[in-house]
């Protein structure tokens, strides 16, 4: 589960202060890559000087496996010359090497001229000054004593233990980027951005059948700092299945009660295969809402310009130009947005200088929009970038890469509990597992990580070997209620894979729990 920590990332002492640069010092070496491309004949030029900071502490029942702590820090050019993108990056931070690595960018972009149909056209974009942004943390992660954090996975791979898991991995992951982006439009914005993600894996045996059953847990990586681990019971939701949570999380709860679920799951029966009204929590829905509404309005996959990783789009232009295309029902309502407090989303400029908002992708069920950068924006006769640009490095180039993409909660007062009051043959369904979906993002299948079979509008016991499959249009024309703003929780995606060679970001998606009816459900049960 190991990410990518970067290119020219090297080890650091993990007592070593973590002290932002200077950004006089920065705003130098930004103006010396500005002024050595002008020079060149570059009609545009970005500047990117990044210092990614990254943490993972990773445990295996009473072991720690490994402590990663690394820094990658460098400037990555990107500019327009004759009309076509080129792009240099370098880690050697002085202004005499940045102005070269700028003229090579300006070089590289005139060269890649000579293949141009026709030239880049930038939506227009003001300088913002210098401007700064940061994550609205209340504890620094990095602050954090290493063995703080060794203490905690401990005793959160013993706690499962003691409760009957046999195996147990836990891990911590944290990410501060420091970025600071300079334009030839005027803007120089300083953002301090940080992120979150504390996991575990618990797996049960049945030594006399070989039999084996595995529990994920039910937390979601956040853009926030270290309090989200710090729980508080406000932000809690307990039901009689599982304990779920909101903008905190206990690590420690969640590791015992995952492996008193997983003796239940091993006891649970074999689902049925059939037609089944779904109930699907936050939880689960924020890989589907990832998989077959994120993926497929971006913009770059609809042109066929990216098919790396996650193919192409089923939502092409002549949809979206009908203003009739029915993507859902009239209760789905999907926004992006890169502005949602707590999401690994949220920045306040994305990696073009845009300064980010929100928008609807579709509504009353009908799409109306995809997500786009400055070079894209004109081809949906926009005046302007939705601000979906990103880098996963100072030495990566920048291109589209998904905001958060959230289901809207229900308009109409309505809790999970109430919901399935209505069901008289279905399945609860809560946490993500395996997935599958096509090359247009369409026919797809999912799982989760427990499923509850619902009788007459009762939680009746625990199923098992379940996963839904449908199609993208069909599946979100069969939602028939959403819960409202009361259950709103956020999941998401550390490390979301895209391009080639392979970038990774992070991503949010928010929903309530929501309600799908006569969707296929089929037994994955090796049958021997």
């Amino acid at each position: 589960m190991l990410p990518k920590t970067g290119a020219f990332a090297r080890n650091v002492p993990l007592d070593e202060p973590w002290t932002p640069a200077d950004n006089a010092f920065k705003k130098q070496l930004a103006d010396a890559a500005l002024t050595a491309a002008r020079s060149k004949g570059a009609t545009y030029t970005d500047v990117r000087i990044g210092r990614y900071l990254n943490q993972f502490v990773v445990t295996r029942e009473d072991k720690v496996q490994n402590i990663v702590n690394t820094e990658s820090y460098g400037v990555g050019i990107r500019v327009i010359a004759n009309g076509s993108w080129g792009f240099a990056a370098t880690d050697v931070l002085t202004k005499d090497s940045i102005a070269k690595t700028a003229e090579l960018a300006v070089a590289i972009g005139k060269e890649n001229a000579r293949l141009l149909t026709q030239p880049v056209e930038l939506a227009p974009q003001k300088g913002y000054g210098e401007v700064s942004w940061k994550t609205p943390i209340e504890k620094n992660a990095f602050e954090v004593p290493v063995k703080d954090k060794v203490d905690l996975l401990l005793s959160v791979n013993d706690a499962a233990m003691k409760a009957g898991g046999n195996y147990v991995n836990s891990i911590l992951f944290f990410v501060n980027e420091q970025k600071y982006f300079a334009s030839s439009d005027g803007s120089y914005i300083d953002q301090d951005i940080h992120r979150i993600w504390p996991t575990f894996g618990i797996t049960l045996v049945d030594k006399k059948t070989g039999k084996f059953e595995t529990r994920q847990a039910l937390s979601a990586p956040r853009g926030m700092g270290y309090e989200y681990i710090i729980p508080r019971d406000s932000d809690k939701i307990k039901t009689a299945q599982s304990v779920l949570y909101r903008d905190r999380y206990d690590m420690l709860e969640d590791a015992k009660q995952g492996a008193v679920q997983l003796a239940e799951k091993m006891k649970a029966k074999s689902v049925e295969a059939g037609k089944y009204d779904l109930i699907l929590d936050p939880s689960n829905m924020w890989l589907t809402i990832h998989e077959s509404v994120g993926h497929p309005t971006e913009l770059d996959r609809v042109l066929g310009y990216e098919a790396n990783f996650a193919g192409t789009s089923f939502l092409t232009l002549d949809k979206w130009k009908s203003g009739t295309f029915n993507f859902g029902s009239k209760h789905v309502n999907i926004k992006a947005d890169k502005l949602q407090p707590g999401s690994l989303g949220a920045v306040g400029f994305d990696d073009e200088g845009v300064k980010t908002g929100e928008w609807d992708l579709i509504k009353d069920g009908i799409l109306v929009n995809y997500q786009t950068i400055r070079d894209q924006a004109h081809i949906l006769g926009l005046g302007a970038s939705q601000g979906c640009c990103f880098a996963d490095n100072w030495s990566d180039v920048q291109f589209q890469r998904m905001p958060n993409v959230s289901l809207k909660p229900g308009k109409d007062k309505l809790t999970p509990q109430e919901m399935i009051k209505n069901v008289e043959k279905g399945i609860y369904i809560i946490g993500d597992s395996s997935f599958s979906i096509d090359q247009q993002r369409y026919n797809f299948q999912f799982s989760g990580q427990m499923y509850y079979e619902i009788k007459n509008g009762e939680i009746v016991g625990m199923l098992n070997d379940v996963a839904y499959q449908s199609n993208t249009q069909e599946f979100w024309n069969s939602c028939v209620a959403i819960a409202d703003e009361r259950d709103y929780r956020l999941g998401g995606s550390f490390f979301d894979g895209k391009g080639q060679p392979e970038q990774v970001s992070a991503v949010s998606h928010g929903s309530s729990t929501a309600r799908f009816n006569g969707v296929n459900i089929i037994n994955t049960a090796r049958k021997i």
